[in-house]
C-alpha cells in the first residue's frame, strides 16, 4: 500500500473507480512527467451529486463539499495514469475549477478551496498548486462544480 493510500485510509476515503469518459475524450493524458485529468464532476457511488447552482440551491460550503468530491475524482483518475501507486505523484501542478454559480455570486475560490484543501490534505506540499477558479453560467449535466488538474509524476 502507497503512502497516499494510507492517507486516503486514514481520512475515510475509498477512491472510485476512475469515471469512464461520456464523450470522445479520455479521463486523463500523460506527456513526459505530466498528466492531465479530464474535467471531473460530482459523481459520486455511479451517480451525480450536487446539480444546481452556488449560490441558489447550494450555499459556499456546499459549494466546497462538491469541489472536495471532484478532487476525489480527479485523485481517482490520478491514481489510473500511475499505474495505481500514487506515491509517483510528485506535484500537483495547477487545478482549474469551475462554478456553477448565479450571475450575483462572487465567491468561487471559497468553492474551490475545497478541492484545494484535500489535495494539500492528500499530499501535504506536493499538494500546493497554483489554480484558477472561474464562475461559469452553466455546467455538464447542471453540476455545481468542475475541477481539473494538471500533476507531475514519476
Amino acid at each position: 500500500m502507497s503512502q497516499i493510500d494510507k492517507k486516503l485510509a486514514e481520512l475515510g476515503i475509498t477512491l472510485p473507480s476512475p469515471a469512464k469518459p461520456v464523450a470522445n475524450y479520455v479521463g486523463w493524458v500523460r506527456t513526459g512527467n505530466l498528466v492531465y485529468t479530464a474535467g471531473q464532476v460530482t459523481l459520486k457511488d455511479g451517480k451525480i451529486e450536487y446539480q444546481g447552482k452556488v449560490g441558489k440551491d447550494f450555499t459556499v460550503e456546499d459549494g466546497a463539499k462538491a469541489a472536495r468530491l471532484c478532487a476525489i475524482n480527479i485523485v481517482a483518475q490520478l491514481k489510473d495514469a500511475c499505474g495505481g501507486n500514487l506515491d509517483k505523484v510528485k506535484r500537483i501542478v495547477k487545478l482549474v475549477g469551475f462554478v456553477n454559480g448565479t450571475p450575483e455570486f462572487a465567491d468561487h475560490p471559497k468553492v474551490i478551496n475545497g478541492a484545494s484543501d484535500f489535495m494539500v490534505e492528500v499530499f501535504g506540499d506536493k499538494g500546493k498548486h497554483a489554480r484558477s477558479a472561474v464562475g461559469s453560467g452553466s455546467l455538464p449535466v447542471n453540476v455545481a462544480v468542475e475541477v481539473e488538474a494538471i500533476a507531475e509524476v514519476e
